[in-house]
């Protein structure tokens, strides 16, 4: 032990193109603000550069897992997530991350919180966020999680095991209704930006769904790109909005503090050759359905979440919407959505079904892979517990 300091065991283990802490519920304080505080010193927070913590100074890589035996019958864990603010005192446990939700089974049955079998583990989640249960099939040959193998995700090195999630169940995450305003596209007026289109969906996440003419981009800049820089104020106004409009906050302005992570804002444009972000690798329009540059936390996302995902997925498939206008009918005829994002592709099956109460998820159904990377303790102050 560590003179001042108390110590807890934890895991960074890399989900999908995110990276996270993962942490055992029962090693955390049960007092939300006293956690909160814990969880921000683990990860160095608030600073720019998270040099005193175990953040990697990127939205990416400042995310918080923390995962427990279920308390329902019919889930095997319990798995809240944390996003992990870099220069304020937040903690925003408002939404999911389908990314660091890759990392939940195998991290679940590597510490014993699930029974292996062999072969292949399926492992039920309730995401505490969200109140949805996801499924997640882990390969475990000879009983053991396999994190080796052939499958290759963009904006990830190398390749691993493949692992499934479906999220066939992730409709309406936070707001209840996979179209939580009732349209598929809205007509709003924003100050400073003035009258545009955006299609608010809700599945996995909620997402707000722009067109790029909106902020006069081109809609396949990369992340570092100076237009984008200049258009983030513009693009949380934006996401501000659609924070208010679907019931998030009572002011937009608000948003920023208090939800910082969901709404998440995406531009979707039809499908355009353009060169990869993270390694310079071209990426075929004929390789993909449609365009989009997310943001998350403030700053565009370097590939697609998860949660993302399954959301641009859905909302291609309702007639209508800003994606489905800008979605070859490839997508349509095939269910299966292949989305060009800033350091290459990604694909989901995803089918939407109408009904007189309007439309629903049938099916979500997307891979990624994930790796352990670590396992220790994390050090934190002791008079952390003591200052309440």
């Amino acid at each position: 032990m560590i003179s001042g300091f108390r110590r807890i065991p934890c895991v960074i283990q890399r989900g999908g193109t995110s990276k996270g802490v993962f942490l055992l519920e029962k090693d955390l304080p049960a007092d939300p603000e006293l956690r909160k505080r814990v969880i921000l010193a683990i990860f160095g927070s608030p600073d720019r550069r998270q040099i005193d913590g175990l953040g990697g100074a990127d939205p990416l890589t400042s995310k918080v897992a923390i995962v427990s035996c279920s308390r329902r019958e019919d889930a095997d864990v319990d798995y809240t997530f944390g996003a992990v603010d870099i220069n304020e005192p937040i903690v925003d446990f408002s939404g999911n991350c389908g990314n660091i939700s890759s990392g939940v089974g195998p991290f679940a049955i590597d510490e014993g919180l699930v029974e292996a079998q062999d072969r292949e583990t399926v492992v039920r989640i309730f995401n505490t966020n969200t109140q949805k249960i996801f499924n997640t099939c882990v390969p475990t040959p000879g009983k053991k999680t396999q994190y080796l193998g052939g499958y290759v995700i963009d904006g990830v090195p190398g390749a691993g095991a493949k692992i499934l999630l479906d999220y066939s169940a992730a409709e309406g995450s936070i707001t209840g209704k996979l179209l939580p305003t009732g349209h598929p596209v809205d007509v709003v007026s924003i100050p400073s930006i003035g009258k545009i289109e955006m299609s608010i969906v809700d599945a996995g996440n909620p997402g707000c769904f722009i067109k790029p003419g909106v902020l006069n981009l081109s809609g396949i800049e990369g992340p570092l790109d100076p237009k984008i820089i200049e258009s983030l104020n513009a693009i949380e106004l934006i996401r501000g909005t659609a924070a208010q409009m679907i019931g998030l906050v009572s002011d937009a302005a608000k948003a920023r503090a208090e939800k910082p992570s969901v709404p998440f804002v995406a531009i979707v444009s039809e499908p355009r050759t353009y060169a990869s972000f993270t390694d310079d690798s071209i990426v075929e329009a004929d390789e993909i359905d449609f365009v989009i540059r997310p943001f998350y936390m403030q700053e565009m996302h370097k590939t697609v979440g998860g949660t993302m995902t399954v959301c641009a997925g859905a909302a291609a498939m309702i007639e209508g919407t800003l994606v489905n206008q800008a979605c070859s009918p490839r997508a349509m005829q095939t269910k299966t959505v292949r989305m060009g994002h800033a350091s290459g592709t990604i694909s989901i099956e995803a089918e939407v079904a109408k009904d007189a109460a309007g439309f629903h998820l049938t099916k979500a159904a997307f891979g990624r892979t994930s790796r352990r990377i670590m396992e220790g303790f994390v050090y934190v102050p002791e008079n952390l517990y003591a200052s309440r």
